[in-house]
């Protein structure tokens, strides 16, 4: 197959994804702008949205990290991780990938790049630290790569994010700075803030969509949990990506509008990461002997970012107008387009350096039945 009968191949399936879903961040900047325009329409609604909170998170905005990150985590085949040991080196690559060298490469970006602007920094840190779990089974099965070992890299990412995130949140927010600088500028931020965060915004929906998928799976069957539930419930965690940045907008006021450069600045390394990592990852993957659908599932998989995690650990240490929160949401405007981009450069690739494999194609279902939501 050509690489031209490829692009197009993809384009037409790009272009059966819901309008949400293939237009992602001209959703955001919408959002944006609503929230700015109902911040200064209704200055007192900061206040009112504090005025009752779950962990020092406003309850209406925690309502919205809970609600983004649950159908995201709903949709993960745990039941997968019973197949690991299957392909213990691949599994031990994507490990030392999202959990070793990503959040490496991250901290390096953003240190380097942003060495004025330290909350960005750290902004952006913290999406170094979430790793994908849910978008880059879309991005894996347009680039034609190994759907199951995908499946079990989200499952292992998930569960290893409850106990990670918040030790390497402390190490790269509190101790590698002082390292790094000789003096005390480090966050202080403990380990336990960190960790409450994750356990409240990444445990108790990753209990609820683990305990959703067993008894749907158990009482309706794979088939029907993920065809006819998961079309109709997937949607919904962009709807709260999208509602909880209204809200976040609206208390951040003019403050954003004067700040495009900034999010120029962010932009920058967050787009190196993303290349850095997926190249990578696949030139690594190559070196190692795996075929092509193991390899496009290694590179998207170390490429792409939970920025649902970043955006509501971030609010719950720093707040919702906090600069770190506004570095978080930079994270799917970026996202998005780029590993749109690497599918392409992925079937490229594909046909430069893996010429002599089956094609291997499994079509992506039907808008209402593809991927949902998630990075």
């Amino acid at each position: 197959m050509s690489v031209a009968t490829e692009a197009v191949q993809v384009k037409n399936i790009v272009g059966k994804l819901s309008l949400i879903d293939r237009f992602l961040p001209i959703w955001i900047f919408v959002a944006m702008g609503l929230g700015v325009l109902l911040g200064k329409s209704f200055p007192g609604i900061g206040p009112a949205l504090d005025a009752v909170k779950l962990a020092d998170v406003s309850l209406p905005i925690a309502i919205g990290l809970l609600w983004m990150m649950y159908p995201v985590l709903a949709k993960v085949r745990y039941e997968t991780l019973g197949t690991f040991k299957a392909k213990g080196k691949l599994f031990g690559a994507s490990l030392f990938f999202n959990w070793i060298l990503g959040p490496v490469v991250m901290f390096s970006l953003a240190w380097v790049m942003l060495p004025d602007l330290p909350e960005y920094r750290t902004g952006l840190i913290m999406i170094g630290l979430a790793r994908c779990i849910a978008m880059v089974l879309l991005w894996n099965m347009l680039a034609k790569g190994d759907n199951e070992a995908a499946a079990i890299m989200v499952a292992l990412n998930s569960l290893f994010q409850i106990v990670m995130y918040a030790v390497l949140g402390y190490f790269f927010l509190t101790v590698l700075p002082v390292w790094l600088e000789g003096t005390a500028t480090a966050l202080d931020v403990s380990m336990w803030t960190i960790a409450q965060s994750v356990l409240i915004f990444l445990g108790i929906p990753l209990a609820l969509g683990a305990v959703t998928r067993i008894v749907g799976v158990r009482l309706k069957g794979r088939d029907w949990y993920d065809d006819v539930l998961m079309p109709k419930l997937g949607p919904t965690a962009l709807v709260g990506l999208l509602y909880t940045i209204v809200l976040m907008f609206s208390m951040q006021g003019g403050k954003i509008v004067s700040l495009p450069m900034d999010v120029l600045r962010i932009s920058i390394p967050l787009l190196a990461y993303f290349l850095i990592m997926f190249f990578l990852a696949f030139a690594v993957s190559k070196a190692l002997g795996f075929n092509y659908q193991e390899t496009a599932a290694l590179s998207f998989t170390a490429a792409g970012n939970n920025f649902e995690l970043a955006i509501a650990v971030a609010i719950g240490i720093f707040g919702i107008a906090s600069s770190e929160a506004l570095a978080a949401v930079v994270g799917p405007l970026i996202e998005v387009p780029a590993l749109v981009a690497l599918v392409y450069v992925s079937l490229w690739l594909k046909q430069r350096f893996f010429p002599g494999e089956p094609e291997g194609f499994v079509p992506v279902p039907d808008c209402a039945t593809g991927p949902r939501s998630g990075s």
